[in-house]
């Protein structure tokens, strides 16, 4: 069989080590080799691939992805633009339709270089998130390998169409919610533990359920063999969520103390992700779609972002794993632009491009848990990027299509070198 060698470029393997000069050799879809040096001698069927003056890498794992929601680069939808407009609610067209365009966002996806994704919530109670899953895995379209995550559940019996659901509160009624996600197929299940100040005034410091509610979400989903996410911007729901043992915890906006002792607790299986893309997006490039300073304010997004810069440095400093993905798919922060997550990790977060590049790949692995993928090492998945420059320097070069010269997911080429 023949083998692919990269070769004459750096290496970053994903274990935080700065990219040095070496060469990587896929066989199949597994990665047999990673060495020093530039020292490979060709056999007659080895495809070369030479990367001079790139970096060779894992492929990016996307920590933060919803690829049900409807805006993606080059495919802007204002419809689903909250607070200000949301009548993409009122032309739903079915299953195919959405599923159609969840395939069209995960090509996009992986056309970024994002191999993997581990997604933060489906838009629409359909199982479109399953069926792309299994598609993806099939082979029958191309997308990052992913786990899917079942509709976001709020707290409040009055469901978005105007119905009241009756016994939609209460442990036994996030008990049952749980182990009908999971009967759907859904590897994850979204709770919305806070509610936000998009959806009403002061929401990011509400705290939408009782702690014996998200223990028996904790304790079905234990029992179901899935796990949970939250959307917790609140202390109270920080801690909730911790004490429940939810896997990710988006945002942890306004952490205290207490809440930041409880994730570097439990930091060895735990992951946070801050999602600074959407927030940085309401503040300074909102325009355009109505959000002004003023919206921006009203939104809670400049506090939102003062408070990600104040808590992730302390996030970062106790070794809790903090991972890039931003609540991409509205019109101001489309599907594709999920590079960017890592300057603004940079930028706004303090964290260094080589952190953010190991959170990008290493610890996005371990969030996913699908066998050895998110480092370049012997016997692991032969996910592979070679991207020009070198994004231990400067992250920005992921976020041109342009850079990406090779984009391998499972040692067969997604982009293949000119």
């Amino acid at each position: 069989m023949a083998r692919t060698v990269f070769t004459n470029g750096l290496v970053f393997d994903g274990s935080g080590s700065a990219p040095a000069p070496g060469e990587v050799i896929v066989d199949g879809d597994r990665v047999v080799e990673v060495r020093a040096g530039w020292s490979f001698k060709k056999e007659e069927t080895d495809q070369i691939v030479d990367a001079t003056g790139c970096t060779v890498m894992p492929g990016l794992i996307e920590s933060h992805a919803h690829l049900t929601f409807p805006s993606a680069v080059g495919h802007i939808d204002p419809s689903f633009n909250p607070p200000l407009d949301v009548s993409f609610f009122h032309h739903i067209e079915g299953l195919p339709t959405e599923l159609a365009r969840a395939e069209r966002n995960a090509r996009i996806l992986l056309d970024a270089g994002f191999t993997s994704a581990y997604s933060a919530g489906s838009l629409l109670p359909m199982p479109v998130e399953v069926i792309l899953r299994d598609k993806i895995k099939a082979g029958a379209v191309p997308g990052p390998r992913m786990r899917a995550a079942s509709m976001e559940r709020d707290n409040h019996p009055v469901r978005p169409d105007g119905h009241t659901e009756p016994d939609w509160q209460g442990p036994d009624a996030c008990r049952r919610w749980v182990h009908d996600m999971a009967k759907q197929g859904y590897d994850s299940v979204k709770f919305l533990l806070s509610n936000d100040d998009v959806f009403t005034p002061g929401g990011s410091q509400i705290t939408q359920y009782t702690q014996e509610e998200a223990n028996a979400a904790g304790e079905a989903a234990r029992e179901a063999g899935v796990w949970l996410n939250c959307h917790a911007q609140s202390a109270e729901s920080v801690k909730m969520a911790v004490r429940a043992g939810f896997r990710s915890i988006y945002h942890c906006t306004y952490a205290d103390e207490e809440g930041l002792d409880l994730l570097e607790s439990v930091k060895d299986t735990v992951f946070v992700s801050p999602a600074p893309g959407i927030i940085y997006a309401n503040v300074h490039e909102g325009e355009e779609f109505g959000i002004t300073r003023e919206v921006a304010l009203k939104m809670g997004s400049v506090d939102a972002l003062e408070g990600m810069a104040a808590v992730y440095p302390e996030i970062r400093k106790r070794g809790i794993r903090a991972l890039p993905g931003g609540d991409y798919g509205f019109p101001n922060n489309p599907i594709g632009r999920n590079a960017r997550d890592l300057e603004l990790f940079v930028d706004v977060l303090g964290y260094t491009p080589l952190e953010v590049l190991t959170a990008a790949t290493k610890y996005g692995g371990e969030l996913l848990d699908l066998g050895d993928i998110g480092m370049l090492k012997p016997s692991w998945i032969a996910d592979v990027l070679v991207v020009r420059g070198n994004p231990a320097e400067d992250v920005r070069v992921l976020q041109n299509q342009d850079n990406l010269i090779a984009i391998m997911q499972a040692g067969r080429f997604h982009k293949a070198p000119a």
